[in-house]
């Protein structure tokens, strides 16, 4: 995979995380080498030989599910294909956002060039094709337990047959309008080839590329929210020490720690005797351990998902090389789910953590500021009734965060009796990133008023100081009520599109 300009080109070496979220929310072209066209080719040479032979294969010659006992007539082989992304378009529920169908068609494609799928090379061109024009079929967003996505798959490939939805331009029609808006003709279907297009659980890859950019980016922030909130607190940094945490070096947190010393240089928090409390409580003192943690899982989700790009998790796989066609479970996703599953509980161990010092700087027991904040007189509520969307979302947090991967129901008359449930995992991490950054924007909002009624916003470090600035570029200090719903929107729109970026202050 290589990177110029606005095109991504598939090569001989994996996409990554970085491609696929280029290809989704950067509209890049991609571009496709002559070697994996030839690997493309050289697979579709085996099914050719199989299909010469009349060789018993899964979804060439046989039905799909409970019906891989049917053998299929010669007749009915490329009928049959064209059935079954009809057959599985059983999605219901909202349309998923443009960026999700993109993403998702471009793991499709990653999964294809590995070269283990069988597809014949014009549908692969197709899909390609489509992606580059702006063709986006309309994908409901439920129906699929992850053994692979066959329902968005389907309604996907339904699209590219000429049925259904699609979205070209911003403009929703009839899937055989888009296709001539695009200038696009339906795909070609031969043997195999709508079984290839719905096999797959690119629906959850290409989500968790969109999430593995949304969680790094959110990550940054979120310690630039716990290092402004420790300036504003006076809190003791002794808890960043490196030579405590290396007695118990567990995953993550030395690295943490080491940021979030690098956020407060500078600061007057670091002079002796500048801490408020020998101990602080725990959301504060534990920061590194917890945010460590959140550091180990987001890496674990980005390998396990980086495995699904570079591979062919298609049944039967084509082995090229060794002229075989196999049956077998590399489409199950218990592996990657897992990881998934343990970021998402990571993350709510983070919104607590998060909550709890946001509501304890309001406090004025515990932080000696005015409480709720309000540099005015009590009859005003300054950030009281804040304090109630941080529960609301905390709560909700940890809600997704308990596991939906075990135990589906068994399905295809028993056949199919186990399941990931990757979609699903997925979806809900994305809900929860979502609730956490607002719990990083209201922490960062609230901790930048503190600043100020400590009188220290002159004394911050050169990192912490450039978050402080950032938050109030977009969101004045609270003096007066107001609402604040919209502070909060606001600096979640720009965080959600903005890296951490030392250095930059940016005005709305």
């Amino acid at each position: 995979m290589s990177k110029t300009d606005n095109t991504v080109s598939f090569t001989g070496t994996p996409p990554t995380v970085k491609d696929i979220v280029e290809i989704a929310r950067g509209n890049a072209t991609i571009a496709i080498s002559p070697e994996v066209e030839g690997k493309i080719r050289s697979a579709r040479a085996v099914v050719e030989g199989y299909l010469a032979d009349d060789r018993p294969v899964y979804g060439l010659t046989t039905a799909l599910g409970a019906g891989v006992d049917t053998r299929l007539d010669a007749d009915d082989l490329i009928a049959f294909q064209m059935r079954v992304p009809q057959a599985r378009a059983v999605g219901v529920g909202p349309a998923l956002p443009r960026e999700a169908v993109r993403a998702m068609m471009a793991a499709r494609l990653a999964g294809m060039a590995a070269g283990g799928s069988g597809v014949s090379l014009p549908v692969f061109s197709g899909l390609v094709a489509a992606l580059n024009a702006g063709f986006h079929p309309v994908v409901p967003s439920l129906g699929s337990i992850g053994a692979a996505d066959l329902a968005p798959l389907a309604h996907m490939g339904r699209a590219l047959l000429g049925d259904g939805e699609a979205e070209v331009g911003g403009i929703v029609t009839t899937a055989g309008e888009a296709l001539e808006r695009a200038g696009l003709k339906p795909l070609p279907l031969g043997p195999k080839d709508g079984h290839v297009l719905v096999v797959a659980n690119s629906l959850s890859v290409g989500r968790a590329c969109l999430c593995l950019e949304d969680v790094s980016r959110l990550f940054d922030w979120s310690l630039a929210a716990i290092a402004l909130n420790f300036e504003a607190f006076r809190a003791n940094t002794s808890a960043f020490d490196d030579r405590a945490l290396a007695a118990r070096p567990a995953f993550g947190q030395r690295d943490v720690a080491a940021r979030l010393r690098e956020l407060l240089t500078g600061s007057s928090l670091l002079a002796d005797g500048a801490a408020r409390r020998l101990q602080d409580p725990l959301s504060y003192r534990c920061a590194p351990q917890v945010w460590g943690a959140l550091h180990y899982a987001i890496g674990q989700a980005h390998e396990v998902t980086e495995i699904e790009l570079a591979s062919s998790g298609d049944n039967p796989v084509v082995l090229a090389d060794a002229g075989l066609i196999l049956s077998h479970g590399n489409f199950d996703m218990t592996a990657f789910v897992l990881a998934w599953e343990h970021l998402g509980q990571a993350l709510a161990h983070c919104a607590a953590a998060t909550a709890y010092r946001t509501m304890k700087i309001m406090s004025a027991a515990m932080s000696d500021l005015p409480r709720f904040l309000t540099p005015l007189d009590q009859s005003r509520t300054g950030f009281a009734t804040v304090q109630k969307t941080v529960s609301a979302l905390e709560a909700e947090i940890r809600h997704l965060a308990i596991p939906i991967s075990l135990t589906p129901l068994p399905v295809a008359d028993g056949v199919e009796d186990q399941a990931s449930m990757a979609p699903g995992v997925l979806a809900k991490t994305g809900a929860i990133i979502e609730r956490l950054r607002y719990l990083v924007v209201i922490e960062l909002i609230a901790s930048a008023q503190a600043v100020e009624l400590r009188g220290v916003e002159n004394e911050l470090g050169t990192l912490t100081g450039q978050a402080y600035r950032q938050v109030r570029a977009l969101v004045p200090p609270l003096g007066e009520d107001r609402a604040q719903g919209p502070d909060f929107e606001r600096l979640s729109e720009f965080i959600e599109n903005t890296g951490w970026k030392p250095g930059l202050v940016q005005n709305s």
